[in-house]
């Protein structure tokens, strides 16, 4: 299905009560775009707990102070704002606000964050850069078809690329085995504080970017709480559906299109067909 639909991916569901899980390529790392807004939330939410932060601190966002390029909220905003960290962290998980994002990573950087994640035994997870960086190489600037093609045909076997924000080892990057630990430490907390585990929950079960996985995993009787991500060919979203049975599954599905468009519904929808079918298979079994 994947190949047919010009996608390849690394997919991983897991039951967070058995344990059992059921993947494709669920160690393949790929850059990881927005995703890395999960550990940026978790790591500045702890330092809010052990009162280094305060949530209610104000910071300036917008043209002129803090800014950085993105289609949602304060990256959009015609004036400077000021803005609480608190609320800062809610549209950085809501809307995955690139402004948002990198005033906190400017309370948090990206190698605190990675400290935090190797403190905590989360490994698998690379986080090098700011938000920023994601939109400042000449292919993102080019846009559009052409864009696309580069990225697409610029890959190599080993995950390499020219564009740094797309070769994993020089972008921030991960598997979905990777987030999926992440998330399992999220809802069954033990290495990671409860408070900030629910606080993270909370954040991805308000997330309004609902047009991949969601639609296959959300009705009235199941919570589907994610994070998306995305960057050129690169569509990921990471989630945890909760039935009302008690049955609770974490998702991963990170891709990337060989198809040089923009707007790709289809793939969106293929994404969500797969990892469905993989917690189905699970489910009977």
């Amino acid at each position: 299905m994947l190949d047919e639909g010009g996608l390849r991916g690394s997919f991983l569901v897991r039951d967070l009560r058995t344990g059992e899980e059921l993947g494709i390529d669920p160690d393949d790392e790929y850059a990881t775009a927005s995703l890395v807004k999960i550990p940026l939330a978790v790591a500045t939410l702890d330092r809010i707990r052990r009162g280094e932060l305060d949530g209610a601190a104000r910071l300036t966002v917008g043209p002129g102070a803090r800014f950085s390029p993105g289609p949602t909220g304060t990256s959009r905003f015609r004036h400077p704002a000021e803005i609480a960290v608190d609320d800062l962290l809610l549209l950085t998980m809501t809307v995955s606000d690139n402004t948002a994002g990198d005033a906190l990573f400017e309370l948090t950087p990206p190698a605190m964050v990675a400290a935090f994640l190797e403190e905590h035994g989360l490994r698998g997870i690379s986080v090098r850069h700011t938000l920023r960086h994601l939109t400042e190489s000449p292919v993102q600037a080019l846009g559009g078809h052409l864009a696309h093609v580069l990225a697409i045909e610029g890959g190599t076997a080993g995950r390499g690329h020219p564009v740094p924000q797309l070769d994993v080892t020089r972008g921030s990057s991960g598997s979905a085995r990777a987030f999926v630990d992440l998330l399992a430490a999220l809802w069954r907390p033990s290495r990671i504080d409860p408070w900030v585990a629910g606080r993270v929950r909370e954040l991805m079960g308000d997330n309004v970017l609902r047009q991949r996985l969601a639609p296959d995993f959300t009705s009235d009787l199941t919570t589907w709480s994610s994070k998306t991500g995305t960057m050129l060919n690169l569509r990921h979203e990471v989630g945890v559906v909760e039935h009302a049975g008690g049955q609770v599954y974490a998702v991963a599905a990170l891709t990337e299109s060989r198809v040089a468009a923009v707007r790709q519904p289809g793939a969106e929808a293929l994404m969500a067909q797969v990892a469905r079918a993989l917690r189905d298979e699970i489910r009977s079994r």
